[in-house]
């Protein structure tokens, strides 16, 4: 399975967004992941679908990959969908129902996951894991960037790849950068979300480069 760089534009130059997102890209990201979050389930506010929208209409072909950090999930999905994104994740504390609100992602036409935080098992993926397109590991506790990798995180990405299924990928968020983003891969990771440890830094074509040189 060819391996990802996901870039989290909660690090990107807001004040230009649609370039500096054409520009990460253009440097060799594979996709965009777009951080919602809705200060309940998390504390921090972000944006909505028209985030989403807006790169579409201005001419991100690149998927764009949806991290719901909000409660309830249901309806956001929909819209989110509508909206233009490619893949969309949520965490299960945030839905009364996992299996209906994966089931809304897949009627939507949307690749669907499921978030784990630092302290949620694994075993919310048993059951489901049938719908599952990508599983999301929480390397920092959600809702802000720039923070330090959980070391604790690496045993729990190899604990999820030996459960999941080949066929769906493994993405992990959180603190990643070219000095650690080694130890993720070998932990079985095929898909990197990279916030400012690319957006910060001041070449990210440079930056992508050494990061696919580590994985």
């Amino acid at each position: 399975m060819k391996k990802l760089i996901s870039a989290s534009i909660l690090s990107a130059n807001f004040a230009k967004l649609g370039d500096d997102c054409k520009k990460v890209l253009a440097a060799g990201a594979d996709r965009l992941h777009l951080d919602i979050m809705d200060n309940h389930y998390v504390p921090n506010l972000t944006f909505g679908p028209m985030i989403c929208e807006a790169l579409k209409n201005n001419g991100i072909k690149a998927h764009l990959d949806v991290h719901l950090m909000t409660t309830p999930v249901d309806k956001l999905i929909k819209e989110f969908a509508k909206a233009g994104a490619t893949i969309i994740t949520f965490h299960p504390e945030a839905s009364h129902h996992i299996d209906r609100s994966l089931q809304l992602i897949k009627d939507a036409g949307c690749k669907a996951g499921l978030a784990l935080n630092p302290a949620t098992p694994l075993s919310y993926l048993e059951y489901v894991v049938d719908k599952l397109d990508e599983v999301l590991i929480m390397s920092v506790n959600p809702g802000f960037g720039g923070q330090k990798f959980i070391d604790s995180s690496l045993k729990k990405i190899q604990l999820a790849r030996k459960m999941l299924p080949k066929q769906v990928r493994l993405a992990v968020d959180g603190g990643i950068n070219v000095n650690n983003i080694q130890g993720v891969s070998e932990a079985g990771a095929d898909t990197f979300v990279i916030g400012s440890g690319i957006f910060k830094e001041a070449n990210y074509k440079k930056t992508i480069t050494a990061i696919r040189k580590k994985i």
